[in-house]
């Protein structure tokens, strides 16, 4: 079993930055991919950034160049720098893991708020 637990949402002005946090425990060897999801109201949950192991890194196109996905020195965390924030990026960020031999996001947090205003 693997939780997430994120951090970081907030309400900030477009323009703004924010950076999300998701901190990963219990079978965290087990975790090969992590990534960033993201749901705003009436919307389907969409994949936003999602970084491997190996440091492959995969971003939405709404938000390339703008956000950046990593993670820490002990692996078990990985963050995302949104910066250059707009509206259309309102929404509720889930951070999700994929094991090792898996073809999608095993497991999800459960969610931190992002709110852009103007």
């Amino acid at each position: 079993q693997v939780q997430l637990a994120e951090s970081g949402g907030d309400l900030v002005q477009a323009g703004g930055s924010l950076r999300l946090s998701c901190a990963a425990s219990g079978s965290i060897l087990r975790i090969n991919a992590m990534g960033w999801y993201r749901q705003a109201p009436g919307k389907q949950r969409e994949l936003v950034a999602s970084i491997t192991s190996g440091g492959r890194v995969h971003y939405a196109d709404s938000v390339k160049g703008r956000f950046t996905i990593s993670r820490g020195n002990a692996k078990n965390t990985v963050y995302l720098q949104m910066n250059s924030l707009k509206l259309e990026d309102t929404a509720v960020y889930y951070c999700a893991a994929a094991l090792r031999g898996s073809s999608q996001m095993d497991y999800w947090g459960q969610g931190t708020r992002v709110t852009v205003s103007s």
